[in-house]
């Protein structure tokens, strides 16, 4: 009877794993058939359905040949824009937060705790908060419909996650490698490059995928602070919309959305592993 017991129990566990993973899966999977149907075949029918026709020239004209914002060359250069926003971005916060996290966790001095308080306090202000201050700031300093602008502020925003994630992982070093590193005459700087950031590849994978997958979704500040030709993708993808508002092309906005996920979803199946070593190495104290 146990044994009977414990074989439905987890046939049920499967099950709800199961129905969980298709509510999940199943936005995705509509747009990925819809990529792949022509606009007259979603017309006549409806906007789930397998494709007749493998129209794989959506993918091309979401690519290169589509309308947005009156330029015609698809979302390609809004996909290098969200690049070169994203990449020196997640860069840049992703080592100022491993310099912030190793000055507060064991690099200690006076005032560090309150500095990290108001540090990681930027994880609970909602966006919308910050888009006056940032408006202010970057009127001020030119950066205005600018991707150095959005690199900015991402960079900023992005300290408090980074700190946040290497502070808890620097925190299980041993404090006796620092005291003999200083005793040996070895610098703040010195102790960070040749002891701490060898020490840290854990951290950084977690912190490389996070920031670069929260940074290349980003829309709100996209669409706030940028405009036209400036736009990253998930901006120009609304512009998409908008174009074919008469004619919807169904099948060409699914393959743009399709397109433009692609960068998040291959770090995330390369590096999704490491993520969760990191994590679980930066949770244990």
């Amino acid at each position: 009877m146990p044994e009977r017991s414990f074989v439905a129990s987890r046939i049920l566990i499967y099950l709800a794993i199961l129905l969980i993973a298709a509510a999940w899966l199943a936005p995705l999977a509509v747009v990925v058939l819809n990529s792949l149907r022509s606009n007259e075949e979603i017309a006549q029918g409806s906007m789930i359905g397998w494709p007749q026709h493998w129209a794989w020239s959506n993918y091309l004209t979401a690519w290169s040949g589509f309308c947005v914002a009156e330029t015609c060359a698809g979302i390609r250069p809004y996909m290098l824009n969200s690049a070169l926003v994203t990449i020196p971005a997640t860069i840049f916060s992703t080592l100022l937060g491993a310099i912030a996290g190793y000055a507060v966790s064991l690099w200690r001095f006076r005032g560090d705790t309150w500095i990290y308080g108001i540090v990681t306090l930027g994880l609970f202000l909602p966006q919308q908060m910050r888009l006056l201050p940032w408006t202010i700031v970057l009127r001020d300093i030119g950066l205005i419909n600018t991707l150095a602008g959005l690199v900015l502020i991402h960079t900023i925003q992005g300290l408090s996650f980074t700190t946040l994630f290497c502070r808890n992982y620097y925190v299980a070093i041993p404090h006796e490698l620092i005291r003999a590193a200083r005793i040996d005459g070895a610098g703040f700087f010195r102790i960070f490059w040749r002891i701490i950031l060898p020490l840290s590849p854990p951290i950084l994978v977690v912190t490389v995928i996070w920031q670069f997958t929260h940074i290349w979704n980003e829309f709100l500040y996209g669409v706030t602070f940028t405009s036209g030709q400036q736009q990253p993708v998930t901006a120009a993808l609304i512009a998409l919309s908008a174009a074919v508002a008469d004619i919807p092309q169904h099948g060409v906005q699914s393959a743009a959305v399709i397109i433009a996920a692609l960068p998040t979803l291959l770090i995330y199946l390369l590096g999704g592993k490491y993520f969760v070593r990191g994590l679980t190495a930066g949770a244990v104290k």
